[in-house]
């Protein structure tokens, strides 16, 4: 195979040879000449890093062990199973004038058929495509659009594999811990399942998130095969390197690893309460108790909060008599975890953010948090200050110390194309959808009144931000990216609970530092 290689690629500097010895013409010998030393130098490149290739495949082999065999098997069915749904809907159009519709063009690699076979491969994929969905700063738009597809509830495993988990992980009998278990789970995700409980030695109620079974071996394997494939992709076009493809494969395996690691969750979940504590804000905010002796890298046993989602209106006027004020303190809270925090809650939906029947504020799930760099939190910091004052040209240099660039941006214009997508999100206008649902007890009919919150609309919005920095060759990092999805998310929230509060430049809200009291 090696062998192949080096005589492929010298084969353009040999046709180049040929070439000038037939016409005889210096200029283009000279020029053949010096790609011919460009191939020759990059042969001897590739040659330098085989050895680190062959090792790192070796080793990555034989840490996924037999489980690789089963997972290729399953990734066969799977691909013949979305490959047979792509050849009926090629023999469809496939007399049609138009001719192939470039989707199908494509074929598995297209947006929708990519997505048809991750959701067949299973948890590691689905995760994956909720990786790409959430990173439009890293893959492009048609792909971040249709990933959203898996953010879908995933159906529950059976709750007999749940009580053998917990049987394995406790080490005893699960009614010598819990006096009852439900079996019907609260959630259900790609990765794990949520189900109520009661402790038997204090009586309290807590919630057990549990790792579907077989889930971590099948992420190794996974993971391992998509490193591998990188590594090589590299290797055989080394341009790729300038796109830090394993960059980008090795932050999506640790990302998904310690996602699937409760021990680092709980270890979230508890630098969180510690924020709170130092802060002097647990009587306005607060996030589980974590009961350590009951947890385990695959078991996570926590205080069961009780509340209602921010979007549920009829349930927050109940509870509270200015959302207003509710809203402010998650936000602050929220704010200031980017200072004073080992890591930002990254994922603060209306399923992640209470409003607790105590009237505090409760942040759940602490699965994807974000780590922020200095250099990072500065640009951003700049960044919501010139969001604030729509001052586009701060903006656009914010945006400029935060990208990673090689070519000078003409920020006038840049801030100029700023201006024409920050102006959108003025006339993005909540959607409220009222459900009824009647009380068989009572008679009494509970309205409850949600915003929609369109992953493809906010997607779409940071997408044009995104596409537009890209043609001014600016690439940002992925913290940037989860930091302005929470942003879309309390936009959404404060036009809901607030819609005359400025987010931004309200100066009950303190943002990244104390210079934003002053806008």
């Amino acid at each position: 195979m090696v062998v192949g290689l080096i005589m492929w690629l010298q084969v353009p500097a040999f046709i180049c040879k040929s070439t000038s010895m037939l016409k005889r013409n210096n200029l283009k010998y000279a020029v053949c000449a010096r790609y011919s030393q460009s191939q020759t130098a990059r042969i001897q490149d590739s040659m330098q890093t085989l050895p680190k290739l062959l090792e790192d495949i070796v080793q990555t082999s034989i840490s996924t062990g037999p489980r690789g065999a089963m997972r290729v098997a399953q990734g066969i069915q799977a691909f013949v199973g979305v490959g047979s749904e792509w050849l009926s809907d090629v023999s469809k159009v496939a007399n049609s004038p138009r001719g192939l519709p470039t989707e199908l063009q494509l074929g598995l690699l297209s947006p929708s058929y990519l997505r048809k076979l991750f959701e067949r491969m299973g948890a590691t994929y689905i995760k994956l495509g909720q990786f790409i969905a959430s990173a439009p700063t890293v893959f492009p738009p048609e792909y971040v659009q249709e990933f959203q597809y898996c953010f879908d509830r995933a159906p529950p495993v059976p709750f007999q594999d749940i009580q053998a988990i917990l049987r394995e992980e406790l080490g005893e009998q699960i009614d010598s811990v819990f006096e009852y278990v439900d079996p019907k789970p609260l959630a259900s995700a790609s990765i794990a399942q949520v189900h109520a409980a009661r402790l038997r030695d204090t009586q309290e109620n807590v919630v057990i998130k549990v790792l579907k079974p077989g889930i971590e071996d099948i992420l190794v394997a996974d993971l391992n095969f998509v490193y591998i494939v990188a590594r090589i992709l590299e290797f055989l076009s080394p341009d790729l390197s300038r796109a830090s493809l394993v960059s980008i494969v090795q932050d999506i395996r640790t990302s998904m690893l310690e996602e699937v690691d409760f021990k680092k969750e709980a270890s979230n979940v508890e630098s969180f309460r510690k924020y709170l504590e130092a802060m002097g804000r647990t009587r306005q905010a607060t996030a589980p108790v974590v009961y350590h002796q009951y947890s385990t890298k695959r078991v996570l046993t926590m205080e069961r909060l009780y509340g209602v989602p921010l979007t549920d209106l009829t349930s927050v006027n109940k509870l509270v008599p200015n959302p207003e004020t509710s809203l402010i303190t998650a936000l602050n809270v929220w704010f200031g975890s980017l200072l004073a925090c080992e890591s930002f809650h990254a994922d603060v939906h209306a399923g992640n953010l209470w409003l607790l029947q105590d009237g505090r504020i409760g942040f759940l799930d602490f699965g994807i948090v974000g780590r922020i760099s200095p250099k990072t939190l500065a640009a951003m910091d700049l960044f919501l200050g010139s969001l604030a004052t729509e001052d586009y040209e701060l903006m656009a240099s914010s945006l400029i110390d935060m990208g990673a660039t090689n070519t000078n941006v003409d920020s006038r214009a840049f801030a100029k194309d700023l201006k024409n997508i920050f102006s959108s999100i003025q006339n993005l206008d909540a959607e409220i959808t009222v459900a009824t649902a009647g009380n068989q007890r009572t008679n009494a009919t509970a309205i409850a009144a949600n915003v929609l919150v369109d992953e493809r609309q906010m997607n779409a919005l940071f997408l044009d931000l995104v596409r537009v920095s890209e043609s001014y060759g600016l690439r940002f990092p992925r913290e940037f990216a989860l930091l302005m999805k929470q942003l879309l998310y309390f936009d959404r929230y404060t036009r809901l609970l607030a819609p005359k509060l400025n987010m931004l430049r309200d100066n009950r809200i303190t943002i990244a530092s104390t210079r934003r009291r002053n806008l």
